[in-house]
């Protein structure tokens, strides 16, 4: 899926100020943020956890950049992805990160459910966001996405109280957009997905491709 990484925080606003959607049949509110909120000097990005799997020590480093909206990383995740989890991640030889990229208001929703019980469910729930994205991306209008991502939540085992305190974040949806922007810049994401691998960006490709630049980096 290929953006333009200056629409990075300008895709996530909706109005200059930013706005709340009220969704349907509750009273409880969810934030919307616009690029210039997002830049606010008080936020602490070092506040966001990096979501990891396997080992720390690992000879190779995977960051990947995904967007929940992406239906290129769909297809990763429903993929490519467990075959590396299972011939690089769970062997020890890759630390593997994902980080979000928000392109839209609706990645941003999903990564505030997707972070909303912790690193321990994170990567679970990402499949159940992955999994579902041909139908929650297209429940309609912003109240009924939002509420198809609570069912999500919801089957992950996030109690309503928990889910809800989570969505309405609106200092934790500021520091993901910023936190986002930040490293999207450094390491020149423009398309989604993107990959770092020990330091060198790396394109979407076949699986088989990425194996063996895997082992290349390996020695094998």
């Amino acid at each position: 899926m290929s953006r333009i990484a200056t629409v990075i925080c300008a895709a996530v606003a909706v109005a200059a100020g930013g706005y709340w959607l009220t969704g349907p049949n509750t009273n409880v509110t969810f934030p919307l943020v616009s690029a210039a909120e997002a830049q606010e000097a008080d936020l602490d990005t070092s506040t966001i956890v990096e979501m990891v799997l396997g080992a720390e020590d690992a000879p190779v480093e995977i960051i990947e950049y995904a967007s929940y909206t992406c239906p290129h990383c769909a297809s990763f995740h429903q993929g490519a992805f467990k075959q590396l989890k299972k011939d690089f991640i769970d062997t020890g030889k890759v630390k593997f990160t994902y980080r979000e990229v928000y392109f839209d208001r609706y990645g941003l929703w999903a990564s505030m459910v997707a972070r909303c019980a912790g690193p321990e469910k994170f990567f679970g729930i990402t499949d159940l966001i992955y999994e579902g994205q041909a139908e929650w991306t297209r429940a309609g209008g912003p109240a009924e996405i939002v509420d198809e991502l609570r069912k999500i939540g919801r089957l992950a085992g996030i109690d309503g109280d928990q889910l809800e305190a989570c969505l309405q974040d609106g200092t934790k949806a500021r520091t993901l957009a910023a936190w986002y922007q930040e490293n999207a810049e450094r390491d020149g994401i423009q398309a989604t997905p993107s990959f770092v691998v020990n330091g060198k960006k790396v394109d979407n490709q076949s699986y088989a491709d990425f194996k063996k630049l895997i082992e290349d980096e390996l020695g094998g």
